[in-house]
């Protein structure tokens, strides 16, 4: 299934979004010549996630802060789920609505859960069920509530700090959450683990989300549609990241978007979506001996070690298998595993970790399958083939 066709079957299922629409909104600022934002008329579907990316001043923040109204709209309206904004009460309007920073933006006298529970505070919510949100919330961000709930933003790594503000901007179950580029000031691997996580997230409960990133990859990897400005606060594109990719708009779309489109398709694509090999199994504490009599009878190399919780936590060889007479528990964690729903972008980074031509994939830290080198290096021929050979006008048809 494209990415396009997940976009449209996404819509008809049941989803805790809600649809916004820009209708002819204007942004003017005092003693400046051009407005910040011109007539910008457009609509974000529920339970989507669309990326604004486009070049700095393009009116991107802009645009999003109108949304919640931390900047006032000029002249136009926009609606959420067919409520005009600006006829709202403020202050109970951003409560309604989730809002996600650079950083995180924790309150550091307060603790992560305190920090969570600050809108659910404000709308009156019973404390017992913002201890059991909070909880909830922060095993879904991958942070263990028994640890993490009592520390203070400055005993947290600038990942953790920001997997809490993006807790925190779903604490109060908003219908629509703003992300102002939430990720740009984690290093690169935390960045790919914390949009593996959104874009989780997001599957998982439909909230129509709007992120500003300057970064086309990450909007092409996180976004169910992109709205690419252009200076002067002009849509130059808003579509579908195929579409773009496979049919830019004009001179512009295509300079921003730059080289390699086609391989940009593998921001598209998740790990799960392609085969996976199942390879042996073993598990820590299980004799050497037997495992090993196990890869005879298979005809295999190699195997993976789960622990109790089946993850993985090592790949060995027969001959590393032999030094032991049990499998004893890792000192190192694993550096080739991604997600089920990491891009294959991301899973060929890991492979670079690998000695073994593979990623190892979970769903949710559980074991899944292996993706194999070849097998994605077999994807890529086949989208390089359909990039200098296309069937049709629209470009590749993003089938495998």
């Amino acid at each position: 299934m494209t990415q396009e066709q997940q976009s449209r079957s996404a819509s008809t299922r049941e989803t805790s979004g809600a649809e916004i629409v820009f209708d002819h909104v204007t942004k003017s600022y005092p003693g400046q010549k051009s407005p910040a934002v011109k007539d910008l008329s457009f609509s974000i579907p529920a339970g989507e996630l669309v990326a604004f990316v486009g070049p700095s001043g393009c009116g991107k923040t802009t645009s999003l802060k109108m949304i919640n109204r931390l900047v006032e709209p000029t002249s136009g309206e926009i609606r959420i789920n067919g409520e005009d904004v600006t006829k709202k009460n403020p202050t109970q309007l951003r409560r309604d609505i989730g809002y996600v920073i650079q950083g995180g933006g924790l309150i550091p006298h307060m603790s992560v859960a305190d920090n969570i529970a600050l809108v659910p505070k404000l709308k009156k919510w019973k404390s017992d069920k913002i201890a059991q949100r909070t909880d909830e919330l922060l095993d879904m961000v991958g942070l263990d509530p028994a640890i993490y709930r009592d520390r203070f933003p400055r005993e947290l790594s600038g990942g953790q700090q920001q997997r809490v503000g993006v807790a925190r901007g779903l604490a109060a179950d908003p219908p629509v959450v703003l992300m102002d580029e939430p990720f740009g000031a984690v290093d690169p691997i935390t960045r790919t683990h914390l949009q593996d996580e959104l874009v989780n997230i997001q599957s998982e409960l439909k909230k129509t989300i709007v992120c500003v990133t300057h970064d086309i990859d990450e909007a092409i990897k996180l976004g169910h549609r992109i709205l690419i400005f252009e200076p002067g606060a002009q849509i130059s594109q808003y579509d579908t990241p195929e579409n773009i990719l496979a049919a830019p708009s004009n001179d512009f779309v295509e300079d921003f978007i730059g080289s390699g489109s086609a391989l940009k398709q593998l921001n598209l694509r998740r790990a799960d979506e392609l085969t996976l090999w199942s390879p042996p199994i073993a598990r820590i504490g299980e004799k050497a001996n037997e495992v090993l009599e196990r890869l005879a009878d298979m005809g295999e190399d190699t195997v993976v070690v789960l622990d109790e919780h089946d993850h993985p936590r090592e790949w060995i060889t027969k001959r590393q298998l032999s030094r032991f007479d049990v499998i004893p528990e890792p000192n190192l964690e694993l550096a080739s595993t991604v997600e089920a729903r990491s891009t294959l972008s991301d899973a060929m980074s890991a492979m670079l970790a690998s000695s073994h031509g593979g990623a190892l994939v979970t769903r949710r830290g559980k074991f899944e399958g292996v993706l194999l080198y070849d097998t994605v290096n077999d994807y890529i021929r086949h989208i390089n083939s359909e990039a200098h050979n296309p069937r049709s006008e629209g470009g590749t048809s993003g089938e495998v």
